[in-house]
């Protein structure tokens, strides 16, 4: 019986005792693996397609840490990474810590060809940023942030948790039939339920999200990233986790979180049909006005992120320093780029694809 003040050590195991294959369910889980079929093919047109999810890395780091009240600005993150000036920013650190966290788990995921609680642990150490593990000190409670009144308090003692995630990876390993994004649904929520960690729980489930979807093979790449979408439906998400814990209303929560997958992929198959209509008119742009420094590395560089600096051309070998500077300057000229003074460092912010990846 659950019990807001009282530890909830009975949280059953997924799956949950119910129909999670209704006709709203299923209806919706087709539109939605439809909507991710398309981002998935849209993302493939891209000239380099590493290249854009480095950039869609940043943009969820910086969603999902928000949603956590941890906010920093798109100027702040993406000049910190193209200069070279040190980090000082806090809320900064933690979402470029992220940023790593989702590196780091894809490729300890691909590593051991397992999902695991030592990614889990490893995933939230990068995002922290420091060495914790599993939550062992008694009363954490989850409060309401406007009235201060607890509305959950998750599982208690280290050994009842690592119980509880055991079981949570033993849910993630089985086929089941079911619909992936549907086990996608429940897992996100069996993991906030569980809360292992004192702290970066909510960041780290929405990495689970994105690594199981990746390890099951329904999506080759990590570009589902539905942190914007929490965001602007903040207020349900949370009710939605609540009442299936206090209700078992596990359908519409389940129908939440396919909506989610179904707005996002939406949203980013046209934004990368922007981006890559946006490096074609670069690339013509280039061809057209400045032919002698016009290369596919080049192209690259101004894409790979919003700015850019001599010492990236150089790194690459496209040009020494000086030649470098002149082809930024050009660049500016004809209106890619615009210059912008960080430090003492000039950086160059290709103006259109900032305005794309802001929106």
């Amino acid at each position: 019986m659950f019990e807001k003040e009282i530890p909830f050590n009975s949280l059953p195991p997924l799956p949950p005792n119910i129909d999670l294959e209704t006709k709203e369910i299923l209806k919706k889980a087709i539109s939605a693996n439809k909507a991710l079929a398309e981002v998935s093919m849209a993302c493939k047109q891209l000239p380099n397609e590493g290249v854009f999810y480095n950039v869609l890395f940043l943009e969820e780091a910086k969603d999902s840490s928000e949603i956590e009240n941890i906010i920093t600005t798109n100027d702040d993150l993406f000049q910190a990474l193209a200069s070279n000036r040190s980090v000082k920013d806090q809320n900064t650190k933690e979402v470029l810590h992220y940023s790593d966290a989702l590196w780091k788990g894809l490729e300890r995921m691909a590593e051991k060809k397992v999902l695991n609680i030592n990614i889990f642990i490893e995933v939230v150490q990068q995002i922290k940023s420091n060495t914790s593990g599993i939550r062992v000190n008694p009363g954490t409670k989850i409060a309401n942030g406007k009235t201060g009144k607890v509305v959950y308090t998750p599982p208690e003692g280290e050994q009842i948790i690592r119980e509880k995630l055991r079981e949570l990876e033993e849910y993630i390993h089985v086929d089941d039939g079911v619909d992936p994004l549907i086990r996608m649904s429940l897992i996100h929520y069996q993991f906030e339920a569980i809360h292992p960690f004192s702290d970066g729980n909510g960041r780290t489930g929405r990495i689970i999200s994105i690594l199981y979807l990746v390890y099951i093979g329904l999506i080759q790449h990590p570009l589902l990233f539905m942190s914007q979408y929490i965001i602007k439906n903040k207020d349900a998400y949370y009710t939605g986790l609540r009442s299936v814990t206090e209700k078992e209303s596990w359908e519409q929560w389940v129908l939440y979180m396919l909506d989610a997958v179904e707005v996002t992929s939406k949203d980013m198959t046209l934004k990368v049909f922007e981006i890559t209509d946006l490096m074609k008119e670069t690339k013509d742009a280039i061809r057209t006005k400045l032919p002698n420094i016009y290369s596919k590395d080049l192209l690259e560089i101004l894409f790979r992120l919003p700015y850019c600096k001599v010492g990236d051309l150089v790194a690459e070998d496209i040009v020494k320093r000086q030649t470098a500077s002149v082809y930024l300057k050009e660049l500016e000229k004809i209106g890619i780029l615009r210059s912008v003074k960080v430090g003492r460092e000039v950086l160059y912010v290709n103006t259109k694809f900032f305005d794309i990846l802001k929106r």
